[in-house]
């Protein structure tokens, strides 16, 4: 049996959750997904992904109408006039919650 080594590392409870969520999904434990991205480290000589800041996107009206462009907006002004609205506070939470982040 090879010789085997604790990794110890400190990460957020919300993002451990989620994805130990995932990889009981796959059927993988923790350990098993730390030694796949050890192994691809070391086949690749490196990280395994690219590692960017993302692309600035700027939102496109390509594709849509300006029908639909103005549908959409008014959704928003609906929603605001209903009182629909979250504080970033809130938004925040959700993405956390969802996400992990």
């Amino acid at each position: 049996m090879a010789k085997t080594a604790p990794v110890y590392a400190r990460i957020d409870t919300n993002l451990k959750e989620n994805a130990e969520g995932i990889l009981a999904q796959l059927g993988i434990s923790p350990s098993e997904a730390i030694k796949m991205l050890y192994s691809q480290i070391v086949l690749v000589r490196g990280m395994p992904f690219q590692s960017k800041l993302p692309e600035i996107n700027h939102f496109s009206t390509q594709g849509i109408t300006q029908a639909e462009f103005d549908a959409e907006l008014q959704k928003g002004v609906d929603s605001i006039q209903n009182g629909r609205t979250h504080s970033v506070e809130d938004v925040d939470r959700m993405l956390a919650e969802e996400f992990g982040i």
